[in-house]
């Protein structure tokens, strides 16, 4: 099943007074089951397409289809869909139970019993023990802040997972752990998710497909092998330079190693 169908997807911003086009034509198609790296350069409109999925932006043109229904009908009911915003968007008054319950809380009658204990399962389950759950956000370390929105994500059960640049500002082993993670949560829980990131590293780690922006539309979508051969100069660049090549040896020992 098609997770995200994207088709015609204009998108205008004004900048400085003067109407600018960030994506023209643009079409994606996200198989269910993907784990797709949304890769592109600055401007080029990636977090714009993210917040056009979840229904906070809206194109000038064009449709968005999640799991056959358009956008906008799913992302209504807030259950098919979560979402991980760069820096965690965690309530700083609200405590990490707090916050991850929040969308329990907001959506459903539920008894405040249950709506705790789906909130403490979901704190287990992205690698945080019970002892966390009365912290502040102010007293986390940068890795579990994205650990804590990570189980708000996921506290309504989307099938679909959004993330904005969830390994940036993190140090390497916090990366990598929070890579595993997400790597481990996709395929326990059937996810597809759509993750912007620029991190080359996460990006040959994790990723099922990568979808490249440029020229206001997707010049590539497919497996990381397939697209890094492509000869469009932004993909030479990006993945072809220093960084890249040291980060495809992570896909090279995968791929042997398998």
């Amino acid at each position: 099943m098609m997770a995200v169908d994207i088709q015609g997807l204009c998108s205008i911003f004004r900048v400085d007074g003067v109407p600018t086009t960030i994506h023209h034509n643009l079409n994606l198609s996200v198989q269910q089951g993907e784990l797709l790296s949304l890769v592109g350069g600055s401007g080029s409109g990636k977090t714009v397409l993210l917040r056009q999925i979840l229904g906070l932006e809206h194109p000038a043109r064009g449709h968005i289809r999640m799991f056959g229904r358009p956008a906008p009908d799913l992302v209504r009911s807030s259950s098919r869909v979560g979402m991980l915003f760069q820096h965690g968007a965690l309530y700083s008054s609200f405590t990490v139970l707090e916050n991850i319950a929040l969308p329990l809380q907001e959506l459903h009658n539920l008894p405040r019993d249950l709506i705790h204990d789906a909130a403490m399962m979901k704190l287990q389950m992205v690698g945080l023990s019970p002892a966390h759950a009365h912290k502040m956000p102010a007293d986390l370390s940068g890795g579990m802040i994205k650990r804590v929105a990570l189980a708000r994500a996921l506290i309504l059960d989307p099938p679909l997972l959004l993330l904005d640049e969830p390994t940036a500002g993190l140090d390497p082993d916090s990366s990598d752990a929070f890579c595993t993670l997400l790597r481990s949560l996709h395929r326990e829980l059937n996810l597809t998710v759509i993750m912007v990131t620029h991190d080359l590293d996460t990006i040959f780690d994790i990723s099922t497909h990568i979808a490249v922006l440029a020229d206001r539309h997707v010049i590539a979508h497919a497996p990381p092998r397939d697209v890094v051969a492509l000869p469009h100069p932004f993909i030479q660049q990006f993945f072809r330079g220093g960084r890249g090549l040291r980060a495809m040896q992570i896909l090279e020992t995968l791929q042997t190693s398998s």
